[in-house]
């Protein structure tokens, strides 16, 4: 490669230093990046200020978000104002310093937005990977490499480099330079496409007005129609034509009818609940060996949280064919019930009423539809006695408010001396002779079918 344009750019940086002029551009330097972090500054105070005075509260997160972008701006302002300085500052004296002051600042913009964009994609919860690290690693060096080659002025020679590097491809030859273009455009445009379809997901499920499965459908085809838009864009930028995918198209119609049928199946499936409204997220259902909290709709599967905290992830095309018991679809009411023995001389009119009324004034048991104890059978140990009661809130779980009820109820039957039976059995030793027979001088006759 030519070495001149390096050369020329040392020069003209040791003459710059030899003139006073050098002074000014320094100081518009640190006047420009320091008016840039004062006006950031009162940014971020102005707008947490507004958050603090909102009706609605603002999460922690969505505070975080919002100075992740601030960032973005210091670079950003920096660069605008180092342009302006420089178109006036140039018909004075030379400005070699401000040339290279710009694309630094523009390319830590770059970053900076680069950064936002992969972690607003790819950790949504601030949970960064060690791959992701790596990737906004690679990220930081490509964007500096290139600032690197635009500054020395070597990006020209670079580019005819890699025009000149040829690769067949079946009939046609592509360069090297064409085939990076290539895949730059269309990961750009995917991760912008990503991007808004993250931000249109977050919008939609902020508007109280719709369903929330109304929602997660138009997310999801949002967020495909971005997606099959930029990778259309993306091909026609690079020319690529477009009339080449129907080859595709006829080869995946082909793979669908044979190998992808599960995949096709589960994915009309999950818009099919969607749109049908059969489950919604937060509801409590029972699939299966499944049972657990609705936490997501995907177009391939659906997450079931578990009162242990267990995620299960079930197919949508089992939503679809099977059964569900669905216990918040339209009442969010839920009967559940709990046992106990009490023993035959209990009286059960008294003990009723304070059963009922301890099981009532358990948190989270219904006062609408007050609880009721009704009396099963006549058990071979003593009464077996039914506790009902009533949830509203389902998705809780089940385990804790039996729980409380369970002890309530046992508190009520030691305060009030009711016994609680339980089986009692004898135990014989196989082999041991068996206990002598009372006489008849203590009095009591033998038993039936034995010899005086």
């Amino acid at each position: 490669m030519n070495e001149t344009l390096l050369l020329n750019l040392i020069t003209d940086f040791v003459n710059d230093f030899r003139q006073p002029a050098i002074l000014w551009q320094a100081l518009v330097i640190v006047a420009c990046l320091a008016l840039s972090w004062l006006l950031v500054r009162q940014l971020r105070v102005f707008l947490h200020k507004r958050a603090e005075a909102a009706a609605t509260p603002v999460t922690p997160e969505t505070l975080q978000r919002t100075d992740s972008f601030i960032r973005i701006l210091t670079p950003v302002l920096a660069a605008m104002l180092l342009g302006i300085a420089q178109h006036f500052l140039a018909k004075f004296q030379s400005v070699n310093l401000l040339s290279i002051a710009i694309p630094l600042c523009t390319s830590m913009a770059l970053v900076r937005f680069g950064f936002y964009v992969l972690r607003r994609i790819f950790a949504r919860h601030g949970d960064v990977s060690p791959t992701m690290l790596l990737l906004e690693k690679i990220f930081t060096v490509v964007v500096w490499a290139g600032m690197a080659l635009y500054i020395t002025g070597l990006w020209p020679e670079l580019h005819a480099f890699l025009e000149g590097i040829v690769v067949p491809l079946g009939r046609n030859k592509v360069s090297v330079a064409a085939i990076l273009q290539a895949a730059i455009s269309v990961a750009v445009l995917l991760v912008l496409a990503m991007w808004a379809g993250t931000s249109l997901d977050e919008r939609l499920m902020k508007m109280q007005g719709l369903h929330t499965s109304l929602r997660v459908v138009l997310s999801r085809m949002g967020r495909a129609v971005l997606i099959l838009v930029s990778v259309l864009v993306s091909l026609s930028l690079v020319g690529i034509d477009l009339t080449v995918l129907s080859v595709f198209g006829g080869a995946f119609g082909v793979a669908l009818g044979f190998g992808l049928q599960k995949i096709a199946a589960n994915f009309v499936s999950g818009f099919i609940i969607l749109l049908d409204r059969s489950l919604t997220i937060g509801d409590m259902i029972t699939v299966g060996q499944f049972t657990g909290k609705v936490t997501q709709i995907n177009t391939r599967y659906t997450v079931l949280l578990g009162g242990d905290g267990v995620e299960s992830i079930v197919p949508n095309e089992m939503l679809i064919s099977g059964g569900v018991q669905n216990m918040s679809l339209s009442n969010r009411m839920v009967w559940l019930s709990t046992a106990v023995s009490v023993g035959y001389e209990t009286d059960l009119d008294v003990i009723f009423p304070l059963l009922e009324a301890a099981t009532a004034k358990v948190p989270r048991v219904s006062q609408s539809n007050p609880p009721s104890a009704t009396l099963v059978r006549f058990g071979a140990d003593g009464l077996d006695v039914q506790i009902g009661f009533w949830i509203a809130d389902p998705e809780n779980g089940t385990g804790g408010v039996k729980s409380n009820v369970n002890r309530a109820i046992w508190r009520t039957l030691q305060e009030h001396k009711v016994t609680v039976p339980f089986p009692q059995r004898e135990l014989r030793i196989v082999g041991t002779p068996p206990a002598p027979l009372a006489s008849a001088a203590d009095g009591e006759s033998p038993p039936s079918g034995t010899q005086p």
